[in-house]
């Protein structure tokens, strides 16, 4: 049967639930359930960023803040959840005012956590669910491990050809999941 880890690029996430599925509310724990299928979970990582505030922040600013700071903490109580985060630079502003910001760590603490978990064999798969180029090397490491890789993506932010071509398995996010593990308030 193996094991399983769950790489979640919260940023692509966000993009994909915003843009495919109209800004769906959905279950964490059932997303990790339902990407595992009968696979036992070693551990679902869940890579994101604070958002950014400026010095002083804006009451707007703080709001979103603490709203995404509430999340990590409820994700964190989730069985076999680690969050793990990055942070946001400024670099800038636009010609409309608007901040130019950069998101660090964010992709090499996901390769990182990917190659060592496949080099010490410590999974039999592994779920990504990202678009982004920069994991190209560790799924190959992860491939040459003999982990098998799987890449679950959103259809309005498909991700890279080259890391598409590269995963074993590769599946859209579809309205059927995504309805199966919505987020009911209690």
């Amino acid at each position: 049967m193996g094991r399983v880890a769950i790489f979640i690029d919260g940023g692509y996430l966000d993009y994909t639930l915003r843009d495919d599925f109209q800004l769906a509310k959905i279950d964490y724990a059932k997303l990790s359930e339902g990407l595992a299928g009968e696979k036992e979970i070693l551990r679902t990582y869940y890579y994101h960023c604070l958002p950014y505030q400026s010095d002083p922040p804006t009451v707007e600013e703080s709001e979103r803040f603490g709203k995404m700071q509430a999340f990590f903490h409820a994700l964190r109580r989730i069985p076999r959840y680690e969050v793990r985060e990055g942070r946001l630079e400024f670099r800038g502003t636009r010609d409309d005012g608007s901040p130019i910001l950069q998101q660090k760590r964010v992709d090499v603490m996901l390769a990182v956590d990917l190659t060592l978990l496949s080099a010490r064999r410590q999974i039999s798969d592994a779920i990504l669910v990202t678009g982004d180029s920069d994991f190209i090397p560790p799924v190959n490491v992860a491939r040459n491990e003999g982990v098998v890789v799987w890449l679950y993506h959103g259809t309005k932010n498909p991700p890279h050809n080259e890391l598409w071509q590269l995963a074993d398995e590769r599946v859209p996010l579809t309205q059927e999941f995504i309805d199966s593990i919505g987020f009911q308030p209690q």
